[in-house]
């Protein structure tokens, strides 16, 4: 536990991505339900306004997401672009597993790391619900994989060796 207390402190934070290194919650969403911050305006929009891109609805998706307003993520979700982005599934399987739809999560998760093997996030988080449902070895087995492809120091791998350690998933 104290490796991972000095872990948390040291570890830089940034944009939360498959293979991104991010130890702090988003910022609380602060648009209204269907609506995104435009980061160039500062106003919010409807997520589905073609002046958005993906990138921007997909840092809302984390906000909300962490938030628990699982519902309004899935919302945007559904106005992104590009619906089979391997992120996008990943955000969908998250969400899924949050609200208790293990099975859903997984077939999520497994769509994500079949466009992008190197999905450390979709690997980590699938995982995590493996965890929660008391399969450790699958959880560990998961953990060992995402460091074979280059995981290794990733938010992915620390949450998922976190959970191990102390039998905890992370929230986002």
């Amino acid at each position: 536990m104290r490796l991972a207390i000095v872990l948390l402190s040291v570890l830089p934070t940034g944009l939360w991505a498959a293979g991104s290194v991010t130890t702090t919650p988003p910022p609380p969403p602060d648009c209204a339900e269907g609506q995104v911050r435009d980061e160039d305006t500062g106003t919010c929009m409807d997520a589905k306004d073609s002046r958005l891109n993906d990138a921007e609805r997909m840092r809302a998706v984390r906000a909300l997401a962490y938030a628990g307003r699982f519902g309004h993520a899935s919302e945007v979700l559904d106005a992104l672009r590009d619906q089979t982005a391997d992120l996008a599934l990943t955000y969908r399987g998250f969400i899924a597993r949050r609200e208790g739809d293990h099975a859903g999560a997984r077939i999520w998760y497994e769509q994500a790391l079949a466009q992008n093997p190197a999905n450390h996030l979709a690997r980590s988080y699938m995982a995590q619900g493996w965890l929660s449902e008391g399969k450790d070895q699958a959880a560990r087995d998961a953990l060992s994989e995402i460091r074979k492809r280059g995981g290794r120091g990733t938010w992915a791998e620390l949450s998922l060796r976190l959970a191990l350690d102390s039998g905890k998933t992370t929230r986002y």
